[in-house]
């Protein structure tokens, strides 16, 4: 059962119509958008968060980005997020296979340490909503400052919308597969 769904188009008012008209004429329209633009202008906050996470402000490399957010999406029961992370994980150059081991966890082999140490940061931070000194020790050796902040805020930013979308039973989007 759908709790919260995607506004559809008729329901947009003017506001809502020139965040979402956009992606929905040119087929970019996600379940997503739909069911946080509901909450205006919550949405527009998240929505600044999640363009730093995604955008060109963040210190992490797409692939580092999406191997958390994978990792995140997994550890949250995500489907939705999943779904949509795999196709971006792969546009960012993550392999088939590295997908399905980012399942298996950090201690999974084949991992350079710095990417297990991203894992096992966002493990750290589902379980304990901090990153343990020897997780950070490793990150710290590989990473800058502001890449460090931006693991934490792009797993705490989709650890957000995970639950939102769990808790909103957002379906997925045509096309999707979950886990």
């Amino acid at each position: 059962m759908t709790l919260v769904a995607a506004l559809a188009p008729e329901e947009w008012d003017e506001e809502q119509r020139k965040l979402l008209a956009y992606a929905h004429e040119k087929g970019g329209f996600y379940n997503v958008l739909g069911t946080l633009a509901r909450h205006m202008e919550a949405s527009r906050r998240l929505g600044q968060v999640g363009a730093h996470v995604l955008g060109p402000t963040s210190t992490l490399s797409p692939r580092e980005r999406e191997l958390l957010v994978l990792r995140t999406a997994w550890n949250c029961e995500s489907e939705y997020e999943w779904g949509q992370h795999v196709l971006l994980g792969r546009r960012a150059g993550i392999s088939d296979e590295e997908i399905a081991r980012v399942r298996q966890g950090p201690d999974a082999p084949g991992w350079v340490m710095h990417e297990a140490a991203l894992l096992r940061a966002a493990d750290e931070l589902n379980q304990c909503q901090r990153i343990s000194d020897g997780t950070w020790a490793v990150l710290a050796g590989h990473y800058k400052t502001l890449q460090l902040m931006d693991i934490v805020f792009a797993v705490g930013q989709y650890t957000l919308i995970a639950m939102a979308l769990n808790s909103f039973a957002t379906p997925l989007d045509e096309g999707l597969q979950g886990f």
